[in-house]
């Protein structure tokens, strides 16, 4: 299964949030940090966004999302590399 990435123009019209109300988010754990994709550009999981939405719109608290965080940054720990030899330079 393929893994999207989110780019944050995307991730805010997804949450509805600002820019600087979503970083404040991230600061105080209420949102997963981003995941380098290139040199320069960082990304979210579109898995991990909707997963913080899903839980928001079904009313948890602070602390458990809090919890749910660090539940989908652990996992990204466990996850299998996926490097494909077609990708690399000849």
């Amino acid at each position: 299964m393929p893994i999207t990435f989110l780019r944050l123009p995307v991730v805010l019209h997804e949450r509805g949030r600002s820019r600087s109300a979503h970083y404040l988010d991230i600061q105080q754990g209420l949102f997963p940090r981003p995941v380098a994709i290139g040199l320069r550009a960082v990304g979210w999981p579109a898995s991990e966004v909707a997963a913080i939405n899903a839980a928001r719109i079904a009313g948890k608290s602070d602390p458990e999302i809090r919890e749910l965080v660090a539940q989908l940054e652990a996992a990204r720990k466990n996850a299998p590399a996926l490097v494909r030899e077609t990708w690399l330079p000849a």
